[in-house]
């Protein structure tokens, strides 16, 4: 099975992307700054969440498998990144929900 990715390329040549191990030739090629945009964590009665509150987001599931939360985690982050239109900052990378120094809140 293959993976598909999205991957958001700005004028300027940023890069924007949900991390896969698959793609870490890509990383090879310029400046890489990772940020944590979530936690997939066991659930303290059973099951997995996935916590999108670094992201800005709201805590996802209960789920029963680990796996559930993962899918979860990364639809909402595709929707999140990829439905949004990007910070336009010159040569700034920002965290998903940051607000950006020269338009606010976006």
């Amino acid at each position: 099975m293959q993976n598909t990715f999205t991957i958001d390329v700005s004028p300027d040549g940023t890069m924007r992307m949900i991390y896969d191990d698959s793609l870490v030739d890509l990383f090879g090629q310029g400046q890489v700054m990772i940020r944590r945009a979530s936690w997939v964590e066991p659930h303290p009665d059973g099951g997995w969440t996935a916590d999108m509150a670094p992201s800005g987001g709201p805590v996802l599931g209960r789920f029963r498998l680990r796996e559930e939360a993962l899918r979860a985690e990364k639809a909402w982050l595709e929707n999140r990144l990829f439905e949004e239109p990007p910070c336009t900052c010159p040569g700034e990378i920002l965290p998903i929900r940051a607000t950006c120094p020269l338009h606010g809140d976006r």
